[in-house]
């Protein structure tokens, strides 16, 4: 599923779920040049969205390797896409079908965390999001007969996983919307990694991930999006070598002839559109895979199976933010987490283990 937009301005100013919004000091500059390196930027639009990468480096070789990992992964990966490796294995009418690393390795993964969510997070899920028209455009309400017949090809542990194949049953269809990105960032920050870099951030239509600090050492600071009010941001969070990734209700959806809107996080469990009160869940981690697939299965879970999940797990952070308004912080992001200044009143709620 898409996260969020991101529009490139000036110094890498992301206006999205998550949003790097500090420019580059003297102290930026002086502690990069110092190192023989200068800020290096690229942006694209792939994956559906666009994207931006920002990283000092001595040239602009790294973030053309990163761009060809994109556009390499986006054909791999890619649920519409005639060509690629899901859209062989959706149309294999139930045979085995061998894929490329990348594509087995992250279907490995994200079935570790439909294991992990209890099927909050589902892969299988997409045949009941292209009913809807999230995948297509061409938006409509199914009819309960349609979403009933459509559920019984939904279960994540009907998919095979080999070495380097995969099978799905006959009629089943995958989409890995809810972890390419997260993926594709953690290979990008490898990347950048291996090629002697220590200050990075990216932004793939929304989904940040931070390498290192900024080069003075202070913290990368990344905004975050009122989901009611998508136009402000809502509060400020500061991070090093993190990934920061939403999932909202806001930002894909559409109101049916029934005066209802129907956002594009649909319940795995049901078949129909989440509407559980939450508005966005940001999810902190060194993991972008796994920051991206929970960001998803915690806003299916809700907000009290959600604080039951970070309590059982010591991977992750996450803040949660109600169609009241009402926000939910987890202590470990506590000191790192400010309300912008118009919602300093707001309900603030911490969540300790």
């Amino acid at each position: 599923m898409r996260k969020f937009v991101v529009i490139f301005v000036c110094c890498i100013l992301f206006f999205c779920g998550c949003a790097d919004y500090a420019h580059e000091s003297v102290s930026d500059i002086s502690a990069a040049q110092s190192d023989n390196v200068s800020l290096h930027t690229a942006e694209l639009f792939a994956m559906d969205t666009y994207m931006a990468l920002k990283a000092y480096c001595a040239d602009d070789k790294p973030l053309n390797s990163a761009q060809a990992i994109i556009e390499m992964l986006e054909k791999e990966l890619s649920v519409t896409l005639p060509d690629s490796d899901i859209s062989r294995l959706n149309n294999a009418q139930g045979e085995k079908i061998e894929l490329n690393c990348d594509c087995v390795e992250l279907i490995k993964n994200a079935l570790d965390l439909c294991e992990r969510t209890n099927g909050a997070l589902d892969i299988t899920i997409y045949p009941i999001l292209r009913e809807w028209g999230f995948t297509t455009g061409d938006y409509k309400i199914p009819t309960p007969e349609n979403i009933r017949s459509l559920l019984t090809n939904v279960n994540y542990s009907a998919v095979w996983a080999a070495e380097n194949s995969i099978q799905l049953p006959s009629g089943y269809m995958i989409d890995l919307g809810a972890v390419a990105k997260g993926y594709t960032s953690d290979k990008i920050i490898s990347l950048f990694k291996e090629n002697g870099i220590t200050s990075a951030i990216i932004s793939l239509g929304g989904n940040v991930h931070a390498l290192g600090s900024k080069p003075d050492g202070s913290a990368w600071k990344i905004a975050l999006t009122d989901p009611n009010l998508p136009q402000t941001y809502i509060g400020n969070l500061e991070i090093v070598d993190k990934a920061v990734i939403t999932s909202g209700s806001y930002e894909r959806y559409f109101t049916g002839d029934d005066g209802t809107r129907y956002c594009h996080i649909i319940s795995p469990f049901d078949g129909y559109p989440v509407n559980n009160g939450i508005a966005s869940v940001t999810v902190i981690g060194d993991s972008g895979v796994l920051c991206d697939a929970l960001s998803t299965a915690l806003f299916v879970m809700g907000k009290e199976a959600a604080v039951e999940h970070w309590r059982k797990y010591c991977d992750f952070e996450m803040i949660i933010i109600t169609d009241a308004g009402e926000i939910t912080v987890t202590e470990g992001i506590q000191s790192n987490f400010s309300l912008s200044r118009p919602y300093e009143q707001n309900k603030l709620e911490v969540i300790y283990r």
